[in-house]
């Protein structure tokens, strides 16, 4: 009992240090340019290092570790995460900054893997989906407190400071694991069966799912403090009041779609993306008024993280004995799917969209669910007499 709440608590807290650090860096840009001296421009590719060494490392990293025991493997990873930002933090050109970047990256997919992975064994069965959201909750209390509060330290004390803090809070929050979590030994199964399992058609369906999925909430996300302050006229305190909002929103739909999960996964799968469906087609017609667009920014929040606990619940459901190397691919797939809506996103704006953007999200929204079926047929099978 003791296990099945401290280890989802500990794993939350180290996953909020690790989902700081991915977006940390882009709020600070400006000042990491002129130290490094080099464009805000090619500062900004830090952040595509980063995400790169998330896609391709992370099942990469998987499959070289698919063997090893998961504590020592989960403890091995937040050290090799405290590595890169402390490479980060001394950095002393651009070039040596992009090491430690791809360093801490290529942790990143695999820790949360392994994260999603040990978590469901110390709980319930019936409890899979709340433990799963738990952990994820350290991503959206990341996005709310982590990147502001590290930005803001950073302008105070200077942008590698937040570096070698996450460094040190990495080799904190392996140390409270290293108390916390159970001996797990090493899985039986091998590379192979893992592959097979990333190839078998419903995981595959279901990695598919997350990928439009998340590209229609990023379709509108990423552009979301433009259509706050260009179309419904708020200013920028404004705007950062109601992008926290969006992330309190994001932090409590998470924890309680990780319940609804567990009591109907088909009917939270197909609940949340209907739900995006009608909030993103009604942001167009609610966006011009403050008011109403509060109301579609929170709900908005709820929705979006809710899809985290329904589809990752899904994938294992799905992937049985292998799930190593599936999870790390589908968190490659919310990645995959961030970047293909804000790249939609980027193109509709340039055609003077911005308003409109909620209608395309909307349609991706539709085509996720539409996918989803394949992996949640409508009705059960009749039982063969």
């Amino acid at each position: 009992m003791r296990s099945s709440v401290l280890v989802p608590a500990v794993l939350m807290a180290s996953v909020f240090v690790v989902g700081t650090s991915e977006y940390l860096i882009a709020g600070l840009l400006p000042q990491m340019a002129a130290d490094l001296e080099v464009s805000v421009s090619t500062a900004g590719q830090a952040v595509t290092a980063y995400a790169l060494g998330v896609v391709i490392g992370g099942p990469l990293v998987t499959i070289a570790t698919v063997r090893l025991p998961r504590k020592g493997l989960a403890l091995g990873l937040l050290v090799l995460f405290a590595a890169g930002n402390a490479v980060c933090a001394v950095a002393g050109s651009y070039e040596v900054l992009i090491a430690g970047r791809v360093v801490a990256s290529l942790s990143h997919a695999a820790f949360l893997t392994v994260a999603l992975m040990m978590v469901t064994r110390v709980v319930a069965p019936d409890r899979a989906g709340s433990a799963i959201a738990a952990v994820a909750a350290g991503f959206s209390a990341a996005t709310l407190l982590g990147v502001p509060l590290g930005v803001l330290l950073g302008e105070g004390a200077g942008w590698r400071t937040p570096f070698a803090v996450l460094a040190a809070l990495a080799l904190a929050v392996a140390g409270a694991l290293a108390a916390a979590l159970p001996r797990q030994d090493a899985p039986a199964t091998s590379v192979r069966e893992e592959i097979a399992t990333v190839l078998g058609r419903r995981v595959l369906v279901v990695i598919a799912t997350t990928a439009v999925g998340l590209a229609a909430t990023s379709t509108v996300f990423t552009y979301l403090a433009p259509a706050l302050t260009g179309i419904t006229g708020l200013g920028p305190g404004a705007v950062s009041t109601l992008l926290l909002v969006y992330g309190a929103g994001s932090l409590a739909g998470g924890l309680v779609a990780g319940r609804l999960a567990d009591r109907s996964l088909a009917g939270t799968v197909r609940g949340t993306f209907i739900g995006l469906a009608v909030v993103l087609a009604a942001f167009p017609f609610a966006v011009p008024w403050a008011g109403t667009a509060v109301v579609v920014v929170l709900a908005l929040g709820v929705l979006t993280s809710a899809t985290t606990p329904a589809l990752q619940s899904l994938l294992l459901r799905h992937a049985g004995q292998a799930p190593m190397l599936a999870t790390s691919v589908n968190v490659c797939a919310f990645n995959i799917g961030i970047a293909a809506g804000s790249a939609l996103g980027g193109g509709l704006v340039a055609a003077d969209g911005l308003r409109w953007l909620g209608l395309a999200a909307a349609g991706l929204s539709l085509v996720a669910l539409a996918i989803s079926y394949a992996a949640i047929p409508r009705r059960p099978a009749p039982a063969s007499v």
